[in-house]
């Protein structure tokens, strides 16, 4: 029997041995009994150790990065899992296919822009998180960086003012121990711990998305690797409940946004790069609060994982964005508002003359949107940033206008490149923009003389004989 089994418990093992897994050596045990650790219950014990090797494993191996990819993926699928997925069958996938293709037909009268390579795809709500996670890591990845280094430094000044002369000593530490190394060994498991602390959030954030989002790039940006259009019926038919419109009706409305969204970045390859471009940019700008930090390090139990990423995620970030995030902010928003504005204008157009409550679908979405939808939710909690295109009716109002002066392939022309695309500044003055198109354009157009002219290379104009020609004897060199 060890001599340090509670006298109460005579027959029950050393919970600091269970949790070590053999004998703790007397200035540990003196530490961690004033902490309280031997009046856990064999559960408990279970459970801390479990969390220990999988900080110490995570610490002793190879880095494991700033998000904990498998913890985030395995959260998101039990997520969605607890709230209900089932599986879809043939037919859903069929007739999910059938409804796109309708789409695509009815957008093909009022754009010119190609259709995707992409098929339309059923998706549930476990496939969405799978197709969809590598982006949400990658956008994230550079928040977590930050948050990483905060919590490490956190732990670090929290130590070293134990250390200076006169301060009190950390509690249950025994006298005599340097924090310096008792840093060294706890920076990997920091580190560890704030990549699992950011990999359940992701985790949550995407599995509860999973649940609220309607199509593949209903956030906004192209989530999917692939051109597919894709819907998460399950999604579609909650959404339609209460909205007194037919279920199919419902569903044919946002195939066609979607295929109008999909279509749009598939045509203009610079588009989604630089909406994605704008996210990181915030992202990797972003300051974390690090006296919000310090402070949840301080008050929070350490056994307690739940509470600490609760109080860690409440203070992660700082109120005011720098002027580079404020930049890419408004970049960002930007760019949201011409794909939504334009994604009304050409629904609208695609659906009115073949859907009867088409009007009353487009305001269902706008409502959406106004009260800040399931996207703005994900990334406020993940990336401080509200994703809401805000300008969405000025740029829609731009669309239109631009259409109505000039006809729509010069709506759809204005994407050619980002330089000519609307800014910020033409959302203030759709009709100046619309203006200053119109001469753009004008001094690009080339008349049939002109290119026959640069198809002849001009040859016309110095042939022998003609009066450009050098005569026989003329002072010309």
């Amino acid at each position: 029997m060890s001599d340090h089994q509670p006298a109460d418990r005579p027959d029950e093992p050393d919970p600091l041995e269970a949790l070590f897994g053999g004998p703790v050596p007397p200035p540990m045990r003196e530490a961690l009994e004033a902490m309280g650790l031997t009046d856990l219950d064999p559960s408990q014990v279970a459970q801390m150790r479990a969390q220990i090797q999988m900080l110490m494993g995570g610490a002793a191996g190879e880095d494991q990065g700033p998000v904990d990819e498998t913890l985030a993926h395995d959260v998101a699928r039990q997520l969605v899992a607890q709230n209900g997925d089932s599986s879809i069958g043939e037919s859903t996938r069929r007739d999910v296919a059938q409804v796109v293709q309708v789409a695509n037909l009815w957008l093909d009268q009022v754009t010119d822009l190609p259709r995707p390579d992409g098929d339309g795809v059923a998706l549930s709500r476990a496939e969405w998180v799978e197709r969809t996670l590598p982006l949400w890591l990658r956008l994230t990845t550079p928040v977590a960086e930050g948050l990483q280094a905060a919590m490490t430094s956190a732990v670090q000044q929290q130590l070293s003012s134990f250390g200076e002369e006169g301060a009190p000593q950390i509690p249950g530490m025994p006298p005599g121990m340097n924090p310096a190394a008792l840093m060294g060994q706890m920076e990997p498991m920091v580190r560890r711990m704030s990549g699992a602390m950011f990999g359940g959030q992701v985790g949550q954030a995407v599995g509860t998305l999973a649940g609220e989002i309607l199509s593949g790039t209903e956030v906004g940006l192209p989530m999917l690797e692939d051109e597919s259009v894709a819907i998460l019926p399950a999604n579609v038919a909650a959404f339609a409940e209460g909205l007194e419109v037919d279920p199919g009706e419902v569903h044919l409305y946002l195939a066609v946004r979607e295929a109008a969204r999909v279509r749009l970045f598939a045509a203009v390859p610079w588009l989604g790069p630089q909406l994605l471009t704008a996210v990181e940019d915030y992202a990797r700008d972003i300051t974390i609060n690090t006296e919000g930090i310090e402070e949840a390090v301080r008050q929070i139990d350490p056994q307690d994982h739940e509470a600490m990423q609760q109080a860690v995620g409440e203070s992660l970030f700082a109120p005011e964005p720098s002027p580079a995030q404020q930049a890419a902010l408004t970049r960002l928003e930007t760019f949201l508002a011409l794909v939504e504005g334009w994604v009304d204008v050409v629904t609208a157009q695609a659906a009115t003359q073949h859907l009867p409550h088409a009007d009353a679908l487009a305001e269902a979405v706008r409502r959406r949107r106004a009260t800040g939808g399931p996207a703005e939710k994900t990334f406020a909690s993940l990336v401080g940033l509200e994703l809401r295109p805000r300008r969405m009716r000025d740029a829609a109002n731009l669309w239109a206008a631009l259409e109505d002066r000039h006809g729509r392939d010069a709506r759809d022309e204005a994407w050619g490149h980002p330089d000519v695309a609307p800014s910020g500044a033409d959302l203030d003055d759709p009709l100046g923009y619309v203006e200053r198109h119109g001469a753009v354009a004008s001094d690009l157009a080339v008349t049939d003389e002109e290119i026959e002219r640069l198809l002849s290379g001009g040859e016309d104009e110095r042939r022998p004989g003609s009066d450009d020609e050098p005569q026989e004897g003329s002072s010309e060199r």
